[in-house]
Order: structure tokens, then C-alpha cells, then sequence
């Protein structure tokens, strides 16, 4: 009896596990996050009839450093094309807030920066690498999930949110 239990209990917590991560074709999870520019907290569900460009990064990560300029490239087409139909949001993952500030200082944002010190979020999008996207429909669907940057992957990305912005 006690052996059935405690299966059930682990078979639940499996599919919690797999029900809660971001992947293709998954709904988007949804959590709540500190912006760093000291506005108040703000959910990612909230952006729901954007397409929603999620990216996990942290100081320590050099490719997130590369990705950077890109995610600003991105935000200011969405801005000059005035669609307003993309929202850029960088998650940052460091423990100590001062890591994440020295590191935007280096490599400024142009888009909405937040913070996952406790790395709640990155749980539930089960982030496995640094930096870790997730481009996300209107409808609030996970369409494609990235992992990692390279310089060389910009084009596809922009390709892949200008199909995003095209449905409707």
C-alpha cells in the first residue's frame, strides 16, 4: 500500500514537472517578475497578444553578452516598424543583483529587464543553458525554444519573429 502511495506521488510530481516547462508547442508558463528599473512586479501573461521574446541571461554568461546587441537590434526594428507587436523580456538569473547591474552597464538593455534571483521562473520554464529564449505566439503558445547564442543565429531568430508578428 505505502509502495503505491508514494509511486502515485512520484508519477504527480513527473507530470507537474513536465507539464510546467516551456517547450514547443506548450502553453506558456507564467510568472511574476521584479523589473530592474524599480517599477512594479509584472506577470509574463500579461503580454499575451504580443509575440513575446523571453530571454533568460546572467552576468557570468559570455554568449549572453553577444546577445545583447541582437535583442537591441530586434527592439529597435519593432520600434522603427511601429507594429507593436513584440515585447523583448531579458529574465536575469544572478543571485546578487549588483552582478546583473555591472554587467548592464557594460552591455546596456533597450528592451524590459528583470529579475529571477530566487530563479523561480527559470524553473518553470525549465531553463537547461545560458542564455536560454523562448518566442512565444500571441495566443500565448511556446512556438520555438533556443539555446544558447551565437552571432551567426541572428538571422534565423529575426526570421522566425517576423513569422510570429506576420499571423495573426
Amino acid at each position: 500500500m505505502n509502495q503505491r502511495i508514494i509511486f502515485l506521488l512520484c508519477a504527480l510530481l513527473v507530470c507537474q514537472h513536465t507539464f510546467a516547462a516551456a517547450e514547443n508547442g506548450a502553453a506558456m508558463p507564467d510568472c511574476t517578475l521584479t523589473a530592474l528599473d524599480g517599477s512594479k512586479p509584472f506577470t509574463l501573461k500579461q503580454f499575451q497578444g504580443k509575440v513575446l521574446y523571453v530571454d533568460f541571461w546572467a552576468s557570468w554568461c559570455g554568449p549572453c553578452a553577444k546577445s545583447f546587441p541582437f535583442l537591441n537590434q530586434l527592439n529597435q526594428l519593432e520600434t522603427s516598424t511601429k507594429t507593436d507587436g513584440l515585447q523583448i523580456v531579458g529574465i536575469n538569473l544572478d543571485e546578487n543583483l549588483a552582478d546583473a547591474q555591472e554587467f548592464l552597464g557594460k552591455y546596456p538593455a533597450q528592451f524590459t529587464v528583470a529579475a529571477d534571483a530566487q530563479q523561480e521562473c527559470a524553473k518553470t520554464f525549465d531553463v537547461k543553458a545560458m542564455p536560454s529564449s523562448y518566442l512565444v505566439d500571441r495566443k500565448g503558445q511556446v512556438r520555438h525554444v533556443h539555446l544558447g547564442f551565437k552571432p551567426g543565429e541572428a538571422e534565423e531568430l529575426k526570421q522566425l519573429v517576423a513569422k510570429l508578428l506576420a499571423e495573426q
